[in-house]
This record gives structure tokens, C-alpha cells and sequence, in this order.
């Protein structure tokens, strides 16, 4: 159940479209006529390669061209198992798409050059007969930036509070140069959800926003900068994943809402998305009642959601791709038959069938469908097609590989780097300020050396407290850096979970004694989250039990002289009514921590603003039982600072 009640606009929209439609199915309610598809942008020389190369093909190979298969850069290296079984199954199966998958730090790659990666994308490319397309989530641009040297942005959800669509097209075209660059052809982005829901755990800050309307600019905007620059895009997750509370990569969620609240909050990003020339569109495993009553089925596999809604209705003529199909959203519908589910996605309308959680038994199931007549020949010819006209649009078929020795020419310029950093400092958001801890001052120091560790004094003046899923990985240590850039002898403190019992004495005592604390909170959604950190938690859109017991009872001690920054999720407020400084970040990008640090400081304008409605309090939970008394004697009414302007500075100067 969503937290937050519908914006004013979407209550005028649904209260006219309930006028129009009383009384009426979703099956039977007349659709306005759907936007007009795009006319295709494939190169003529690249169509007429496709149309022939489908006539070349045995049916073996056009049914290996429709999957999709997952290849984990961190477990390859020349010569290793994975690398020569990923070959086998290229070479076996006929495999037209690889889905790279990197850590997000870089951690763990084979090889001590940072382009082996690439090298072994260009053999691979060489090992296939027909060019392979390599897909990549590249959600805050081309990531490990760490390794690649390419340009960091934050979280999509920071691109709403900026506001700017010429950041939103800007993001496009340098996530676009620096894939190309890297031999990435497919961004398996934008997010087109609309994030309506605070307890989603798999959305949240992937969004960028609630305003279907902004969404959609956004999203379009978007594409619009990676199509001009070479980038194949993709619209997610239709129908909508923005309104619910589970994570689709381990349960199975259900959207629980009428066709009249579909069409006018859900729909529009998608229909814009269309408009724009989007690619592909990537489908939901999630259940919609009002589109298909079949409980047996997600989005995913149904055709009353993709073939009638998504192509017919909305007209949508690109390619169709799957979720990834080894999610536990779809396999709680296959237990013991894998395969199945690739059939099924496929008859539904899939044109592509991403990562399926067994390769072998999932082709064989496609083969035996399409010789049994249950997939016709002109069906399985059709999506053959569209993937084959993709890579030519892209010109594959004359070179599919990259010239290693031009990357560091292409990627992470001084200006593209300089354009990620201007977006998150633009996007930073003043939510709550009592007017007596913000900004923060420095005190210049002769130190020369950063100290990146050291032992928490508890009498330090400036208290850094970072809350993170675990205190060994890499959040919280840019933020570190740069706090102590200007305040040399400020106290940092890291607290997961697992210690933030043994630790809370320690923090508390340094938090009594402290003349200003700032709290940074770093909650952001990804599927690790959902499986380990929060595991046992009723939701991970959230901070686990353990940490935020300690935040509340900071908050409890001193909330007055402490800012809280959202690293992440931005609706803290509604678990934590009591902070009365609170600046939202929407990432944990290192940008975003560069530029949450020059907002604590007071040295860039906060001229973001939230793309998300946020209650004050509106869940029960243990923290807001022990905060009621205070939530409303202290600050949970406190007025929203005017954006704009530096902290500490009247509007205007």
C-alpha cells in the first residue's frame, strides 16, 4: 500500500477519466488513438543486410538470436571456465545479446589492464558468426567509472529535482559516446516507472519521480540524447513497477490499481517514450489485474498487457525485451520448467528473452514450440528481424569492434566529467532547516595529508556518522574525504548493521559531545539490498532495524544540531519525523557526495527540488511510536526552505 496520496493533478486526471469510463472495462473503454509510432531510423544499407541475413539463417539460429545472455565481467579473463563457457554457449545456442553486468566499484575484474573488458568483448565479437549486441544497465551512466574513467551521474530521481531536461538529453548523449566507446551498443535504460510508492525497495531513486507528465519529458529527453549518439534505449518496466512494495527479483509483485489510475499515472511515460523513438521496451514481472485477471500471469508473460496494450493500443513497433527471466517474479510461475517461460514470454508478445535461468532447456522449448506450430515461422521471423535490423541500424555489420587505443580520447573528457558533477550539484534539495546549524563552518587546517581512517575522539567538535549496508564497501568514503577537506579533525564514524549495536555507545557519547553531527544515510535501491542487507526487514526501501533505532535515537538526543543527508532514498522524513535538518542527495554517486559535502558547507545555491510527495509520518513503526510525543512539539512542521539559495544566505544574494 502506497504511503503517499495522489498528487493534486493525478486526482483531476483519474476524477475525469472516471467520468468518461464509469462503468466500462478496461477491455472495452475506448483509448484515445495511440501516439504515432516513430518511423524507423535503420540505416537502408543496414535493412537490407537484415532482410537478407534472415533468409540465410537456419531455424536453430534464428532462435538463438532472440535470447539474451548474462556476461559477468568480474568472473572473465581469457582462457577461464566462464569465459570459455560463455564462448560455448555463443557458439551452441547461436546467442544474439550479451547483458554485461560489471560491479558497480569495479572490484574483482580479471587482468590488470583496465580495457580487458573491452578486449575480451572485441573476441567475443570475433567468436560469433553474426554480430553480437551487447546490452549494459547503465542507470548512472557507464559504470565502473573507477575503472573506465568514464562520467558519473547520480540516480535518475536527482535528474527530476533538477528539473533540467537539457541534463536528462545531456545524460543520454555522454552515456551514449562513452558505451559506444566501450563496445556497448543497448542502454537497458530509461526508467520509465513512475515512483508513486515510498515503501517500493527495486524503484525508489531509479525513478525519476511521481509527475507522470515530468517523468515522461524526462524519460524522452533522455532518449532522445542517446539516439542521436548511436545508443540503442530502452523504456522500463511496463506496464509500471513504481507502485509496489516488492522487489520483482524475489517475489512476485502485484500493481494494484484500476484502468483509469493506469492510464493517467503508469501509462504517459511510456506513451512519451514511444513518441521519442524508444527501441525497445522492457516488460514487468508484476501482476495487473486491471489489464490481465490471470493471476497465473505477470506483464511479462501476458499477451493482453504487451501484444494488446503495448503494441496495438499504444503502438508501440520496436522491440520487446523481458526482464531478466531467471528474476524469481517469473519463476515462482515455472517452477521445474524453465523453458516454459521462455515460450510463454515469447507467444506474449517478447521479442527478446533476457537471461534465462536455464539456457539450454529455454532454447530447446523455443525450437520444439516453433516445429510443433505452436510459434508460427512468421512470428519467430518477425522479432529475428527487428533484432537484426537493430544491429544494422547500428552498422554491425560492417564493424563490430572497437578500437581499444581510442577509448581514452572518447570517454570521461574534463567537460563531460565537469557536466555529471554540475547536474548533482543542481539537483541537491533543502527539505528542512532550523535555521541554526546550516552551514556548516570550516577550520582551515596545516595538515597536507588526508587521514581517510582513524580513531573516533569523542570530543571531536564536527561528528560524521555514515549508515550504509556495510562499512568495508565504498559509501560514505568520497563524503569522508571531502568533509575532512574542511574540517581536518571531524570524527567519522561507519555503522552497518552488524555493529550498530556494539557501536551505538560509542556514537552517542561522541554525538553528546559534539557541537554539530551530521548523519549521512545511505539507502538506495538494488536487488543486493533486498537479498542480504535488509534481509529479515519487513521492507529495504528503508534502513534495517538496527540503524535506525540508532538515528532515532540520535535524533531523540540532539536533532537540533544535527543534519541529516539522504544518500539515497529521500523520504526519510516519513520514518523519522523529528529531523529538523535534512538535505536530500537522491544517490550515492560520488558526485552526489561531492556535492552533498559543498551543500553542508554552504557553497553551492540548493536549487533542487523534490520530484516526490513525502509525508511527514504516515506508517507506524517502532521509531515513530517512541517519536510521537515529539513529533509534534518539534520539528516535524517545520516550513520548507525556498530553494535557490545558499544556506545562511537570504534569497537573492
Amino acid at each position: 500500500m502506497s504511503r503517499n496520496p495522489l498528487p493534486l493533478f493525478v486526482l483531476f486526471t483519474l476524477l475525469g477519466s472516471v467520468a468518461l469510463t464509469r462503468g466500462r472495462s478496461p477491455a472495452a473503454s475506448p483509448d484515445p488513438p495511440p501516439d504515432p509510432a516513430p518511423t524507423p531510423h535503420f540505416l537502408t544499407e543496414g535493412d537490407r543486410w537484415a532482410e537478407s541475413t534472415l533468409h540465410s539463417l537456419s531455424l536453430e539460429e534464428k532462435v538463438g538470436q532472440l535470447f539474451m545472455v548474462r556476461m559477468r565481467a568480474e568472473l572473465l579473463a581469457a582462457g577461464s571456465p566462464e569465459y570459455l563457457l560463455l564462448r560455448n554457449n555463443i557458439h551452441k545456442y547461436h546467442v544474439g545479446s550479451l547483458a554485461m553486468s560489471i560491479p558497480a566499484e569495479g572490484h574483482f575484474l580479471n587482468g590488470n589492464d583496465r580495457y580487458e573488458t573491452v578486449r575480451l568483448l572485441n573476441q567475443l565479437q570475433l567468436e560469433s558468426k553474426l554480430p553480437l549486441l551487447v546490452a549494459g544497465d547503465f542507470e548512472r551512466g557507464v559504470l565502473p567509472a573507477r575503472l573506465f574513467g568514464t562520467t558519473v551521474f547520480p540516480h535518475a530521481m536527482a535528474f527530476g529535482a533538477a528539473g533540467n531536461l537539457a541534463y536528462a538529453e545531456a545524460f543520454g548523449r555522454i552515456t551514449a559516446q562513452e558505451s559506444r566507446a566501450l563496445g556497448v551498443h543497448w542502454n537497458l535504460f530509461p526508467v520509465a516507472d513512475v515512483n508513486t510508492n515510498s515503501l517500493n525497495p527495486i524503484i525508489g531513486t531509479r525513478a525519476f519521480g511521481e509527475n507522470p507528465l515530468k517523468v515522461g519529458d524526462l524519460v524522452a529527453a533522455y532518449i532522445r540524447g542517446a539516439r542521436a549518439n548511436g545508443m540503442l534505449t530502452t523504456a522500463k518496466h511496463f506496464p509500471g513497477h513504481g507502485n509496489t512494495a516488492i522487489d520483482s527479483h524475489v517475489g512476485v509483485p502485484m500493481v494494484d490499481e484500476d484502468w483509469n489510475r493506469l492510464s493517467a499515472v503508469d501509462l504517459p511515460p511510456f506513451r512519451k517514450a514511444i513518441a521519442a523513438g524508444v527501441d525497445a521496451v522492457m516488460t514487468a514481472h508484476v501482476r495487473v489485474p486491471a489489464l490481465d485477471p490471470d493471476l497465473s500471469r505477470v506483464a511479462t508473460t501476458s499477451p493482453a498487457i504487451i501484444t494488446d496494450l503495448l503494441k496495438h493500443r499504444l503502438g508501440f513497433q520496436g522491440m520487446v525485451v523481458t526482464d531478466a527471466l531467471d528474476m524469481a517474479g517469473l519463476n515462482a510461475q515455472y517452477v521445474g520448467r524453465a523453458g516454459r517461460a521462455a515460450v510463454d514470454a515469447f507467444k506474449a508478445g517478447n521479442d527478446v528473452l533476457t537471461m534465462p535461468a536455464d539456457l539450454d532447456a529455454s532454447y530447446r522449448a523455443m525450437l520444439e514450440a516453433v516445429r510443433t506450430g505452436e510459434i508460427s515461422s512468421q512470428r519467430l521471423d518477425a522479432s529475428v528481424l527487428k533484432i537484426l535490423r537493430a544491429k544494422g541500424s547500428l552498422g554491425l555489420q560492417k564493424e563490430r569492434l572497437v578500437n581499444i587505443t581510442a577509448i581514452p580520447r572518447l570517454v570521461g573528457s574534463p567537460a563531460n566529467i565537469a557536466e555529471g558533477q554540475r547536474i548533482s550539484d543542481d539537483s541537491i534539495t533543502l527539505v528542512r532547516d532550523n535555521g541554526k546549524l546550516l552551514p556548516l563552518r570550516q577550520s582551515p587546517s596545516d595538515q597536507n595529508t588526508l587521514i581517510l581512517y582513524q580513531r573516533v575522539r569523542p570530543t571531536a567538535r564536527t561528528v560524521l556518522v555514515i549508515l550504509c549496508d556495510h562499512r568495508h564497501a565504498e559509501d560514505g568514503r568520497v563524503l569522508e574525504r571531502e568533509v575532512r577537506r574542511r574540517v581536518p579533525d571531524v570524527a567519522v564514524i561507519y555503522v552497518d548493521p552488524r555493529v550498530a549495536v556494539s557501536l551505538s555507545d560509542t556514537v552517542l557519547h561522541a554525538v553528546d559531545l559534539a557541537r554539530e553531527v551530521v548523519v549521512a544515510v545511505y539507502v538506495v535501491p538494488s536487488f543486493a539490498r533486498t537479498r542480504t542487507v535488509a534481509r529479515g526487514q519487513k521492507n529495504s526501501a528503508s534502513l534495517p532495524d538496527s540503524t535506525a533505532k540508532l538515528l532515532a535515537t540520535i535524533l531523540d538526543r540532539a536533532a537540533e544540531k544535527t543534519a541529516v543527508l539522504a544518500m539515497g532514498t529521500p523520504y526519510l522524513t516519513e520514518d523519522f519525523p523529528t529531523i529538523q535538518n535534512y538535505i536530500c542527495t537522491f544517490s550515492n554517486a560520488t558526485v552526489s557526495e561531492i556535492s552533498a559535502a559543498r551543500a553542508l558547507f554552504g557553497e553551492i545555491p540548493l536549487s533542487g527540488h523534490l520530484p516526490v510527495h513525502i509525508q511527514k509520518a504516515s506508517v507506524p513503526s517502532v521509531e515513530k511510536e517512541k517519536l510521537a510525543g515529539l513529533a509534534h512539539s518539534a520539528s516535524a512542521a517545520l516550513p520548507l526552505k525556498a530553494p535557490g539559495h545558499l544556506i545562511g544566505t537570504p534569497p537573492g544574494h
